[in-house]
């Protein structure tokens, strides 16, 4: 569980992103959760863009996301969103959090 402060940091991060994964009108499919299952272990920090043909809604689509990748929810903003899971891996751990 983030803090209001490590969220606040980690949307600053974020700002610079561009979406690393798009959803599209098949919504939330296997393959879209490997995908950012897959990103997050490389990156830690997930922009997704919710594309014009699905019907999910940014923050009940990030919600569920979050809780399929085991990732804690960062913002969701008109139709994209940010989820953020520490690397597995401690050598591709790059961001450090505020306490």
């Amino acid at each position: 569980m983030l803090t209001g402060k490590q969220r606040a940091y980690l949307r600053g991060l974020a700002q610079q992103l561009q979406p690393a994964v798009y959803i599209g009108k098949e919504n939330l499919t296997a393959a879209v959760v490997t995908e950012m299952h897959d990103y997050l272990n490389a990156h830690e920090l997930l922009k997704v863009k919710i594309q014009e043909g699905s019907d999910l809604d940014a923050k009940e689509a990030a919600n569920e996301a979050a809780q399929r990748l085991g990732a804690d929810f960062v913002q969701a903003i008109g139709r994209r969103f940010v989820l953020y899971r520490r690397a597995d891996d401690p050598d591709k751990r790059t961001i450090v959090l505020p306490k």
